[in-house]
């Protein structure tokens, strides 16, 4: 099938600049990858020659590769281009920003705030003000109308902050993923030949004309041609849809494709050289449609099941939303009656068209504040918790050598149950050292002298490691002096080489005189035939093969065995029963793996065998020397081990080796506890226990055997996968198993799929397992793991944490502000206030909750498991006991705050009123409550400390700082920040009204420090004389009052506030010289009382039947002496104010000053 991926010409220019370089063009490049088979064995036929013609085109050795100059380097990837898939576009910060506004609640904040907006400009005529209900009647002084913008403004200002939060936390989210997936990308790298020198670059730095290595389990990063290989096989199935494996050879099929997979029965060592003959091919240069773009997409792992946690926190979420809806919608429900009930029932008044608008704007408070307890219902940080959590600890992780994939496997790893590990490699060292050998009938409890040996058999044996490794594996020098040889390659085949060196043998000498590319037939490794053979033509035309692979099975196949003398003698089932016995058990039982070596001669008499009939071949073979090969245990494996099982993790091993062998090794890592009761399988037994007569897998056997099992030995993948969903699917334990699987080989890509975690090594593990897994250990360590789940389990932690504060802040937020609004009318908490603290509760608190770091002290508890539920019964303590502390003082301060404090009441305020300090007191301590619940929220074991470690978390410090600051100084009065206002320009012309105006510019010489000064004298004196004003003005209505009980609510006597609000008692400014503090001071008294009386004296109304006009004729004693020298020179200022009746102008500073007293 045609690659139809590289569509139509690209780069023709530089194509056209560049001709003359190269001997061939990228599109004749591209027009040969799109052929297969035949016809592309006779493209490259005609064009240029044979692959050799290729190469010397792309100016490139098949043997040396390309010299790796920088500038011969840079030169291909501008002809050719890059191997690289150019990546999506990321997200624009407006584009996320577009994203976060369309969240519902937002919506419908936006749209209450504009209509809000809208009505806080529209004034009704003064006189029909009275008819409109006592809600409506006297409420704004003039300044406070002004105001009445703030709140939608706010409103719109606040939404503007949580969808820029919002943009701003996906932003840096998908910043760190692109980082994370570069990461990845540069974790692939692929071997190629430069300079002569077998090195590994990532896969991105590949150019046309390298020459690369491909081994069994690569990934093919880029398409090629095949120069030489041995016995190739690639899985092709991401691009054909068919699943066999294509051969590839030169004479056939040279083409190689960049597929996804590349696994398969049989692998492509030698030099599967593939000629990375093409740039298009390396990478679709920039198309979009480019083939590797689609393989990408095509072989990416299948989406797993929504991970736990993110599936618990869905449905709280939900069940949360769908709790705020209700509330909500009862409080506005509530509302509405209790004003229309109170307006046009109790009041008895008409629907004026007048005051329409009136009434909408108090119903479009109603719904805002409904809205509002909507908004603090709704838990928006929990996703945020999730994610800043979770990226946090993805950032961690990497230090301990954990390279998260995927988001979810980070907290999915904080509940696993289970691990299956394997050995080699992830509990031992990987460094492969033969220890003890069987040859020429004697055992060797040590590496025997080389004199010791029979030479003929010396020669044969060193001959067969030197060709029947591979290789590219190779014991090199060691790095530092004093250090150990370096392994290159293959472990085991680094052992049988270091074996070779230990007597006193060069097989590099053997190799020179052997090139790869006379070797006549390998039949690699794989974990189906669990051994590899190399077949060698002899100068005599015959042939020998040379086999290496596990003891008891090369064994059974053995028909001859050398002795002392170097003679080959008969090898009985009987004499192979006593070596087991004699030589491989011992060798087992001390933990070594035991391989065989072993040969046979094809003599020449014989036609030259088939050799694609393996299991011929593969027979009558005359056994040379079996070798026990330790690969000790990491020294941190036993102690890691153990904290797994302390925080409730069994952990299983699942191993290629022999059962003793693995027995050996699980005793030393306490895998196998003495006294415990386990059991140890083999693959055969472990098959023969699970499968019905029919040869089924029925999950009721697996049941009984994987609570008790411990080791799995000579294990094929498919066993692997088979117990990992076996242990996944079972229902023995109420709890559903979380496992966790570590897989290196091309063959562990399907345990590594079906487990909930799937590790592969960074350094052992091939492409396929790799991109097969969820996280992967970059320094192949099984401590790593431990460190993976006590990071998994703090996730866990975190988030709880989380909803342990948040819920506690909902719960209370909205109970305040439903019965707030149900008994006042008005929610305690405003719109603008909920928001802010919806804004530092949520996406403060998220990040300091979500940061700490994670303790030992993670891994002494058991695993969650996949049922508990998130929210733990002493996080319910927590939530409930938390909020009925804060309802307790919050209502306390509510009701009788106002008796508490000795300050005027805030409840029963009309609409637009200005802010009390009593709702403030109330909203401030609320903050406070949460700023301490945040510390509080920090423990949710129950444990009594929870300042513990408070200071190791400074993230944490700095937020609750921070907002306790912002909170401060949030709530500072606006009149005590009037710099704010003046600063850099007095008082604005058009503020003032004409008069003053002209009496201003008459009296220019006053300047503006004066001014100042003299404005504090002003509001001195008026604070005093209002507190007396006050206490008399309260005693005359008391004396006077009988006439209105009808109409008065008992609790709007405690303020003079209330008094002036209510248009039935309304101050008229009849006779503005009566003697309040004394007849000297009268002239300066009038604008104190200008202003306590409604703003619209200067449209006199005829005194209705409820007005009243109160004048307490009681004289007061005189002021102090300098309050009256204050108020004397204040005079000076407005001489005209007292007289002309109108009010002060509401922008002046001057009213500014007046109505914050």
């Amino acid at each position: 099938m045609a690659n139809n991926s590289y569509s139509g010409v690209k780069n023709s220019m530089v194509e056209a600049n560049h001709d003359g370089e190269f001997g061939c063009t990228l599109k004749e490049l591209r027009s040969l990858m799109e052929l297969r088979g035949a016809e592309a064995i006779d493209k490259i036929g005609d064009s240029y020659e044979d692959t050799q013609g290729l190469c010397s085109r792309l100016k490139t050795s098949p043997i040396d590769g390309l010299s790796g100059q920088p500038g011969d380097i840079e030169k291909r990837k501008t002809v050719f281009g890059e191997n690289i898939i150019p990546p999506k576009k990321p997200k624009t910060f407006l584009q996320l920003v577009w994203e976060a506004l369309q969240d519902v609640t937002l919506i419908i904040l936006e749209v209450a705030a504009i209509v809000s907006l809208g009505l806080s400009f529209y004034r009704p005529p003064d006189a029909e003000r009275e008819h409109c209900g006592r809600a409506a009647g006297g409420v704004e002084d003039e300044n406070e109308s002004e105001a009445g913008w703030i709140e939608g403004a706010a409103i719109l200002l606040s939404v503007v902050c949580v969808v820029l939060v919002t943009a701003f936390n996906d932003w840096s989210k998908e910043k760190q993923f692109r980082g994370l997936q570069n990461r990845i990308e540069q974790e692939q790298k692929f071997t190629v030949v430069r300079g002569g020198q077998v090195i590994q670059i990532p896969v991105a730095e590949l150019v046309v004309g390298d020459i690369a290595q491909v081994k069994y389990g690569d990934l093919l990063p880029t398409d090629g041609v095949l120069i030489q290989g041995n016995d190739l096989k690639i899985d092709e199935s991401s691009l054909t849809g068919e699943s066999d494996l294509v051969k590839k050879t030169q004479q056939k099929d040279p083409v190689l494709l960049s597929v996804k997979k590349q696994e398969g029965a049989v692998e492509n060592r030698k030099k599967a050289k593939a000629q990375d003959g093409a740039a298009m091919e390396m990478q679709p240069l920039n198309s979009d449609e480019g083939g590797d773009a689609e393989e990408k997409k095509k072989a990416g792992p299948p989406k797993k099941e929504k991970s736990v946690l993110q599936g618990k926190l869905t449905k709280l979420a939900v069940q949360i939303g769908k709790a705020g809806l209700v509330m909500s919608a009862i409080t506005v429900v509530i509302l509405v009656v209790l004003f229309v009930v109170d307006t046009f029932w109790i009041q008895n008044l008409p629907w004026v068209k007048d005051c329409t608008p009136i009434y909408i704007q108090f119903f479009v408070k109603f719904f805002i504040i409904g809205v509002t307890v909507l908004v603090v219902a709704v838990p928006e940080g929990l996703p945020l918790a999730v994610t800043i959590s979770l990226a946090y600890s993805v950032k961690k992780m990497m230090k301990d050598n954990n390279l998260v994939r995927h988001l979810d496997a980070c907290e999915t790893m904080g509940n696993a149950t289970a691990i299956c590990s394997d050995k080699t490699g992830t509990l031992t060292m990987n460094r492969m050292t033969v220890v003890q050998a069987f040859v020429g009938e004697k055992h060797y409890k040590k590496v025997p002298e080389p004199e010791n040996i029979p030479a003929s058999i010396l020669d044969i044996l060193i001959l067969g490691i030197a060709v029947n490794c591979a290789y590219t594996t190779k014991i090199m020098s060691p790095e530092k002096e004093g250090g150990l040889p370096r392994q290159v390659g293959n472990k085991t085949e680094c052992a049988l080489l270091g074996f070779s060196t230990d007597l006193k043998r060069d097989y590099q000498a053997i190799r020179n005189e052997i090139p790869e590319e006379k070797l006549h037939k390998v039949y690699t490794f794989n974990s189906v035939r669990k051994s590899m053979s190399t077949v060698l033509k002899m100068a005599d035309g015959s042939y020998r093969m040379f086999s290496k692979g596990a003891s008891e099975i090369l064994l059974k196949k053995c028909c001859k065995i050398l002795i002392a003398n170097g003679e080959a003698k008969v090898f009985r089932p009987r004499d192979r029963d006593d070596m087991v016995k004699k030589v491989i058990e011992p060798m087992a039982s001390e933990g070594l793996r035991t391989i065989c070596l072993a040969y046979r001669d094809f003599p020449v008499s014989e036609a030259e065998p088939d050799w694609d009939n393996e299991n011929d071949i593969l027979s009558g073979l005359t056994c040379l020397s079996v070798v026990g090969i330790e690969d000790p245990v990491r020294p941190e494996v036993p102690d890691a081990i153990k904290k797994c099982q302390r925080a409730g993790i069994t952990v299983r091993m699942v191993t290629g080796d022999n059962i003793s062998t693995a027995r050996a090794i699980a005793s030393k890592c306490g895998i196998l506890l003495p006294g415990d009761d386990f059991i140890c399988l083999d693959g055969k037994e472990f098959n023969r226990r699970i499968r019905n007569e029919k040869g089924e897998i029925e999950q009721e056997r697996i049941d009984k055997l994987w609570p008790k099992l411990r080791v799995l030995a000579r294990s094929s993948p498919t066993d692997k996968h088979t117990l990992v969903k076996g242990i996944i699917d079972s229902e023995v334990l109420e709890q559903r198993q979380v496992v966790a699987v570590t897989g290196d080989g091309t063959n562990d890509g399907p345990a590594l799929k079906k487990a909930d975690v799937g590790f592969a090594m960074g350094i052992a593990g091939t492409d396929v397992a790799k991109e097969a897994s969820d996280i992967i250990l970059t320094d192949d360590n099984f401590s790593s793991i431990v460190k993976a789940v006590m990071w998994g389990r703090n996730v866990y932690d975190s988030i709880s944490k989380f909803l342990q504060f948040q819920l506690t802040v909902n719960v209370v937020a909205v109970i305040v502000a439903f019965t707030g609004a149900c008994i006042t009318q008005d929610s305690p908490l405003k719109a603008v206030q909920m928001l802010w603290v919806n804004l530092i509760m949520d996406t403060f608190a998220s990040l300091a909750l979500a940061t700490e770091p994670p303790t030992e002290a993670l891994l002494l508890r058991k695993p969650y498991g996949r049922n508990k539920p998130l929210i733990s019964r002493t996080m319910m303590k927590n939530i409930l006991g938390q909020g009925v502390f804060q309802l307790i003082i919050i209502f306390t301060l509510l009701f009788a705050g106002e008796k508490i404090f000795d300050i005027d009441s805030g409840r029963n305020t009309p609409l637009h009123a200005p802010p009390s300090e009593h709702y403030t007191i109330v909203f401030n301590t609320f903050v406070l409550l949460q700023l301490f619940n945040e510390i509080n929220a920090r423990k949710i074991h129950g444990e009594r400390n929870v300042f513990e470690g408070i200071f190791n978390n400074l993230i944490f410090c700095s937020i609750v700082f921070g907002t306790f600051i912002i909170q401060v100084i949030s709530s500072i009065p606006t009149s005590r920040l009037k710099f704010l206002k003046s600063a850099g320009h007095g008082t604005q012309k058009d503020e003032i009204p004409d008069e003053e105006l002209d009496e201003l510019e008459d009296n220019e010489e006053i300047d503006h420090a004066e001014r100042e000064l003299r404005r504090g004298q002003i509001l001195w004196f008026r604070g005093l004389n209002r507190i007396q004003t006050q206490i008399r003005v309260v005693n005359a209505f008391r004396s006077s009052i009988s006439l209105y009980e009808g109409l008065e609510k008992p609790e709007s006597r405690s303020s003079i506030h209330n008094f002036m609000n209510h248009p039935e008692f309304r101050i008229e400014d009849s006779e503005p010289h009566i003697p309040l503090i004394d007849d000297t001071d009268a002239e300066d008294d009038a604008p104190t009382k200008r202003n306590s009386a409604s703003p619209r004296n200067a449209t006199p109304t005829p005194p209705s039947p409820t007005t009243a006009a109160v004048v307490p004729t009681t004289p007061v004693s005189p002021s102090p002496n300098q309050n009256n020298n204050a108020v004397e020179s204040s005079n000076h200022l407005l001489p005209e104010g007292p007289k002309s009746g109108t009010p002060s102008a509401p922008g002046s500073p001057l009213h500014s000053l007046e109505t914050s007293l």
